[in-house]
């Protein structure tokens, strides 16, 4: 558990955080233009899990900012949106994986990207690498055209020190990346920082 303390996620890995109800999670963008790919999962009982169908549907917007809910699977609050200063994150898209990029990208030896990451980093809690829900993935950009529904995937809009902060409603575990996937952070990978508050 951090202390408050700044807390580093190195390019393309996870990490795993424990949250009790109340506390704050501080997402941080340090150098700008890098996505965090987040999930949250009830700590007392890992099938409740974030989700975007339910968040969309209550919120009524595909555009989650401050004073926005995230709800999980059981139409109960996980997460309070509290901060936010780039006003753009995706709730559409699930974690890049090898198979992103070998359909995307054309990798032939692919990165095991952020459903891998995240699966490494939740594994000792015993998360299955199968069945992950989408994440909410703070600061992507992903643009969606009115008349087609076309989505696009363009560089985040966060600057260098961007930081958007949740309150847990519930006692949580929060997987955390440091997004892998090129397009989703204008073709370069760096860390997300993060903080625990009280």
């Amino acid at each position: 558990m951090s202390d408050g303390m700044v807390q580093v996620i190195p390019p393309r890995s996870a990490a795993a955080i424990e949250l009790k109800a109340g506390q704050h999670l501080k997402v941080i963008d340090p150098e700008g233009e890098q996505v965090a790919d987040l999930l949250a999962l009830n700590r007392h009982d890992m099938a409740e899990v974030l989700s975007s169908g339910r968040t969309l549907d209550y919120q009524e917007t595909i555009y989650l900012t401050r004073g926005d809910i995230l709800w999980s699977n059981r139409s109960r609050q996980m997460l309070a949106i509290l901060e936010d200063t780039v006003g753009r994150h995706d709730f559409l898209l699930t974690p890049c994986s090898a198979d992103t990029f070998r359909i995307i990208y054309g990798h032939a030896h692919p990165h095991r990207g952020c459903q891998g990451n995240l699966h490494a980093a939740l594994a000792p809690y015993g998360v299955a690498a199968e069945g992950l829900p989408a994440c909410f993935n703070v600061f992507m950009n992903v643009p969606v055209d009115a008349q087609t529904g076309r989505l696009k995937v363009l560089p985040p809009l966060s600057k260098p020190g961007d930081h958007v902060l949740f309150r847990a409603e519930m006692d949580l575990l929060v997987g955390l990346t440091a997004c892998s996937a090129e397009q989703s952070n204008n073709y370069r990978f760096k860390p997300i920082h993060y903080q625990v508050l009280d």
